[in-house]
């Protein structure tokens, strides 16, 4: 597993060539730098970057720093992340950066053990926040890192990170540790992808064992949950169009409001105790893959906690839209 001392200086020459422009690279010594950072580290959880970039842009227009991020409301905030899924992270976000203005100063602690005990934050996201904004020589270990290494060194991470990790601090030294940290995820992205990697344009490729041998070691993959069939019902009002919701005060993927009713669904049976069947819709949220029936009943009185909410209404309030799909399709029971 012998790495010469010079592949960092490989993949960051590429990285100066190839970068993407992205709204959150800014100058290392940007006062915008920590904020633009920690906004786009949590939004890229588990989310891809093309999907996150308009949702950056929108953000950091209506709220432009960590000092109005933290006295930001939840409904403000939650409405500017609506669509992005994954909403927990947009409660954690505006956690962290209440704790950094009113504990830190507006500052990002400069020890690990700190920054993990800030919301939302684990071991990677701390990592690539101690690189990005200070600078310090720690790798993040991403889907996209752990590939690169993993076939670098024709070795499995899982089984050998210890021992991979002490390679990497010995032989990838630099002192843009920050650009280090990005030329390797974006160097994952592009050139050592998933399947088909670009070896043949790859500048670490002399180094490689992978490359020498064409054989990959092992690469855990995502797992893929198996698709599910959920019922869903939803209580009506028969003079207008209004459908009866509920807070949801745990900010799953039903988010701020949430339908009556979703249940696993234990058979394909259509008749359901009084409730009409409207339709069947696919439906994908990250891992969860959803086959649905929707069902509605109409009553007079709404039941206790649940609000009566217009179909048609157009709201401040957040509305994800798994419930604004359900919306669309309730709406046709009433044409």
């Amino acid at each position: 597993m012998h790495v010469k001392t010079n592949l960092s200086k490989k993949i960051i020459i590429w990285y100066d060539n190839n970068r993407r422009s992205l709204p959150w690279r800014v100058s290392f010594n940007s006062p915008k730098k920590l904020y633009y950072r920690l906004l786009s580290e949590f939004m890229l959880q588990q989310t891809q970057v093309k999907t996150v970039i308009p949702y950056f842009k929108n953000f950091v227009e209506k709220i432009p720093n960590l000092t109005t991020l933290s006295t930001s409301n939840n409904k403000k905030i939650l409405k500017l992340w609506e669509g992005l899924g994954y909403y927990r992270r947009a409660k954690n976000l505006h956690k962290t950066a209440q704790i950094l203005i009113k504990k830190y100063n507006g500052k990002l602690p400069k020890k690990f053990e700190k920054i993990k005990k800030l919301p939302g934050i684990g071991e990677y996201t701390a990592n690539a926040l101690l690189a990005l904004v200070y600078n310090q020589p720690r790798i993040p270990f991403d889907g996209n890192i752990k590939r690169v290494f993993s076939r670098l060194f024709n070795a499995n991470l899982e089984k050998n990170e210890k021992k991979i990790i002490k390679i990497i601090n010995e032989q990838f030294y630099t002192n843009r540790n920050g650009d280090l940290a990005e030329a390797l995820m974006e160097f994952g992205a592009i050139i050592c992808k998933p399947s088909n990697p670009l070896c043949n344009i790859c500048n670490l490729k002399k180094n490689c064992q992978f490359f020498k041998n064409a054989t990959f070691a092992p690469v855990n993959k995502k797992r893929h949950d198996k698709e599910k069939k959920y019922n869903i019902y939803c209580y009506l009002k028969r003079q207008r169009k209004e459908i009866a919701l509920t807070r949801n005060k745990n900010l799953s993927f039903l988010s701020n409001f949430k339908i009556p009713e979703t249940k696993l669904a234990t058979s394909n049976n259509k008749k359901n105790n009084g409730w009409t069947y409207l339709c069947n819709y696919k439906n994908n949220i990250s891992n969860i893959k959803m086959d649905i029936n929707l069902f509605y009943k109409f009553i007079k009185n709404k039941p206790k906690k649940y609000m009566w909410y217009s179909i048609d209404r157009r709201s401040n309030e957040f509305i994800p839209s798994f419930t604004k799909k359900i919306f669309k399709k309730v709406a046709k029971v009433y044409n």
